[in-house]
């Protein structure tokens, strides 16, 4: 593999030259308002123009090399244009989830130390312009172009997508006035500047203790991992891949847009997942390509329109959760995707590490996850001495290469954990490989639940619903779900003498926290079960869970 050596900017430039006239980024959503009116279509060359304008606008602004630019949005264009624009000048583009709420977001951009807030006005019933008043109240009458802000010292300006204009806060339309203030050398300067082993993305993610680590990820990273996830499914100028998946995350930054930028593929962004909105994008775009976890594809090919719809498809990306392997049939056969892929990896590898291929066998395709990306080495170890295990016998999967973060931001401990001596990154997923090379994932060590492709970790849910006063303690665990693979359980023991309710603790969390890390049930239990030396037995937890709940057939299909 011949590796880019590039920023992300300079590789953007070098597509304007070489791919100029394709189609790079389309986002055509009636029901969704777009500063500057109407679908927005460009090129590559159009598309980098308008990064660069932006770029200059940051200069403008104020903002410098390792600078950090925080992102809360769903997929706009202008998400994009922030990422390149950001990039160019050497800035740091923090990823923040959608369904944050106020203790989440508070906690992201102050780890972070976010300079700059670029965000929509709201998702769903969140309304983040809401949020960030209530916890920054200076902004309504603070001076836009450098806040001064008690809960978040570090946050100076704040930059809204939508049409309307809110106190203390820039609307985008205005970014393009300021470009017309910062001359092109002065962006070359910039540029120049930057190096592609730079971290140009920050991503949270967690463990199963603590709260969530900003992993730091470079240009080279992230552009080389793409690039081969992008070969991987052959893609190239002719193909149009459908963008559902969040591009805050890695699957949405890294399995589409890197990979559809190093080979002058066009973006086609749906603003967020509904499987209708999906079905009709495919359709009309002529989308050749779409990514998405697997009830993202059981809710189309379940949907009561589907067989009214006209596929293009031929390739794409089944990942996030296991895959089962009547969904991927059903792709295969009734979607068209007879080349369909499945990646596996984590964020601190950026994400790649393994990938099947359109030419595996669907055999291949269907029951593994690939071999190891080239410039990745793999293996399986003993997770207990650490030792190199043979084919075919489960240990943990361990990567080491050119993919492997560069830390977690501002918590070298926490990095020292997962990236040993030697330059391993030590996963903690079991998995076997065959004698070919074809990897298995087949559980993990870490608690991590996985609901439906979204990683939620217990720890940070724990640590939040301890704070309740009714709560004496609380352990979180993954249960088994037919619909999501997973859901959370809150097993609680409460305090002495009070009463306290499933519907109290759920609407606790989730007037708190994202939505999707609610709890759908909770179980009051007067102990939990220990072994010997006192540590919390999870498992027995859960094998009372789907005791109590009749989970036995959704438990038989995860460990099919």
């Amino acid at each position: 593999m011949q590796f880019i050596e590039k920023t992300l900017g300079a590789w953007m430039d070098y597509m304007a030259e070489a791919y100029g006239d394709r189609p790079a980024v389309v986002f055509d959503d009636p029901k969704v308002r777009i500063s500057r009116g109407g679908a927005y279509r460009r090129t590559y060359s159009q598309f980098n123009d308008e990064c660069n304008k932006i770029a200059k606008a940051f200069i403008k602004m104020g903002i410098k090399k390792g600078d950090h630019i925080a992102i809360w949005a769903t997929n706009y264009p202008q998400w994009l244009m922030t990422l390149f624009a950001s990039a160019k000048i050497g800035a740091v583009l923090v990823t923040v989830n959608t369904a944050y709420k106020i203790h989440e977001i508070e906690y992201l951009l102050n780890q972070s130390d976010s300079a700059m807030l670029v965000m929509c006005d709201g998702f769903k019933d969140i309304s983040y312009v809401n949020i960030i008043n209530e916890l920054c109240p200076e902004v309504k009458t603070g001076d836009r172009s450098f806040l001064k802000i008690k809960a978040l010292p570090m946050l100076h300006q704040i930059i809204t997508l939508d049409d309307e204009t809110y106190p203390g806060m820039y609307n985008w339309e205005e970014l393009y006035g300021m470009a017309e203030c910062v001359s092109d050398a002065e962006l070359e300067k910039m540029k120049n500047a930057v190096d592609c082993h730079d971290v140009v993305n920050m991503q949270y993610t967690s463990g199963t203790t603590g709260f969530p680590k900003g992993v730091m990820l470079t240009h080279y990273n992230i552009l080389n991992n793409g690039k081969t996830i992008g070969d991987c499914m052959r893609f190239n100028e002719n193909d149009r891949l459908c963008v559902t998946v969040p591009l805050f995350h890695c699957f949405g930054l890294v399995l589409a847009t890197m990979a559809s930028i190093t080979h002058g593929t066009a973006l086609i962004l749906v603003n967020y997942y509904s499987p209708i909105k999906v079905l009709h994008t495919l359709e009309d775009e002529k989308c050749t390509a779409v990514h998405g976890v697997p009830t993202m594809f059981i809710a189309m090919l379940e949907h009561p329109e589907f067989k009214n719809f006209k596929f293009y498809l031929r390739t794409g990306i089944m990942a996030g959760s296991p895959c089962p392997i009547k969904t991927m049939r059903q792709v295969i056969d009734e979607m068209g995707m007879t080349g369909i892929t499945i990646v596996y990896g984590q964020t601190e590898a950026s994400p790649g590490c393994t990938q099947t291929t359109i030419d595996d066998t669907i055999e291949r395709r269907v029951n593994t996850v690939g071999r190891s990306f080239p410039g990745v080495e793999t293996k399986i170890i003993d997770p207990e001495t650490g030792e190199t295990l043979p084919a075919g016998q489960i240990g943990e999967f361990c990567a080491r290469g050119y993919n492997v973060m560069k830390g977690y931001y501002k918590m070298p401990e926490a990095t020292a954990q997962v990236i040993d001596s030697e330059g391993w990154l030590h996963t903690g997923d079991l998995a076997c490989c065959d004698e070919d090379g074809y990897y298995k994932i087949t559980g993990r060590i870490k608690d991590m639940i996985i609901r439906g492709g979204e990683n939620i970790y217990p720890k940070e849910i724990e640590d939040f619903i301890y704070t309740h006063p009714k709560v004496s303690d609380v352990q979180v665990i993954g249960v088994p779900s037919k619909s999501y693979g997973e859901e959370i359980m809150a097993c609680i023991i409460p305090r002495d003498e009070v009463i306290i309710t499933e519907e109290e603790i759920k609407e606790y969390v989730r007037s708190h926290m994202a939505k999707h890390k609610t709890p759908a049930y909770v179980m009051f239990v007067d102990a939990f079960p220990m072994n010997a030396a006192g540590k919390i037995l999870k498992y027995k937890l859960r094998e009372m869970a789907i005791d109590k709940l009749g989970l036995q057939e959704a438990a038989s299909v995860e460990t099919a």
